[in-house]
């Protein structure tokens, strides 16, 4: 995720965006009191200048590089069009400074944000630099997790109600014509999402499914349905499992990115709940609660992906 004008707090909840944020030029205020656009690489090439103020090259490569990361070939255009905007940029931010908005105390306030974030990034990168995950960690984590995963994925349909007796009155109606679950399915059930493919859930591991459901699956026998109405936070089921089968995990190759990802967000969220465990972090009064929303109508349970 490459920052723009958003600021980036560091947090637990922002370990992801942290760990995925690139580097980017910052705008900063020199002690003559002009604006001068600044790079976090090392080189000092200068691209162009605007009334002496330098537009460093690797500023313009930070660029090219977001830029062709959404699909934009790298160009002498576009880098004319980038050096252009940045010009502009540092004309504007030089007559900022000269009118003194800079010391505005909400411009004040959002500059020391920008540069915290900044610095916040700077961290993540040299932690993740020099705490590599290597090979054998990225292995025995995919171990880790393929033991953990291991068992049986179903392929079921189900037929959500609201009531117990409704459900009731569908296993003594399925107990005469299993072949009706289709058409009960679809003119009975409240889940949107399956109810139109008679009730189809595809290929799902229980353990995304909600408890209750999940269990009820795995304690069927292929071509069976549950004799009993399941009942769930989503009301009352009515299951038949179609097919089973072992649990093949992803080869390695295929998933070792996400799984280096995903040590690298576990390590770095060690560090910071580490680093505010052992702060003072004091709350003046009492933040404002958010409002809460309006309660959604509950969907049955989809899938695991």
């Amino acid at each position: 995720m490459l920052m723009k004008s958003r600021v980036l707090m560091v947090g637990a909840a922002s370990v992801l965006a942290l760990a995925a944020c690139t580097k980017k030029e910052a705008t900063t205020v020199t002690t003559a009191g002009t604006a001068k656009t600044t790079a976090t690489a090392t080189s000092n090439e200068v691209a162009a200048t605007v009334n002496g103020t330098p537009i460093y090259k690797d500023t313009v490569d930070i660029m090219v590089k977001e830029r062709m990361a959404q699909g934009q070939p790298d160009s002498p255009e576009l880098r004319k069009a980038i050096i252009d905007n940045l010009a502009m940029q540092t004309l504007v931010a030089n007559e900022a400074v000269k009118k003194g908005l800079d010391k505005q105390p909400e411009t004040a306030r959002q500059m020391e944000m920008l540069k915290q974030s900044l610095l916040a990034q700077a961290y993540v990168q040299d932690y993740i630099k020099n705490n590599a995950v290597t090979d054998e960690m990225v292995k025995a984590e995919y171990d880790k997790i393929n033991a953990k995963a291991g068992g049986s994925e179903y392929k079921a349909r189900h037929i959500l109600v609201a009531t117990e007796a409704e459900a009731k009155d569908i296993i003594a109606k399925l107990q005469k014509d299993l072949k009706s679950f289709d058409s009960l399915a679809k003119s009975k059930s409240m889940d949107p999402g399956s109810k139109t493919n008679g009730g189809d859930l595809g290929w799902f591991n229980p353990a995304g499914m909600v408890p209750e459901f999940g269990a009820a699956v795995a304690k069927l026998e292929k071509g069976k349905f549950t004799t009993e109405p399941v009942k769930s936070q989503f009301g009352y089921h009515v299951i038949v499992l179609d097919d089973s089968r072992p649990i093949t995990p992803p080869p390695m190759e295929q998933v070792s990115d996400q799984v280096k990802q995903g040590l690298q967000r576990q390590n770095l969220k060690a560090v910071f709940d580490k680093m505010k465990a052992e702060a003072k972090i004091d709350i003046k009064g009492e933040p404002a609660a958010a409002p809460a929303p309006a309660a959604p109508v509950a969907p049955a349970p989809a899938p695991a992906q």
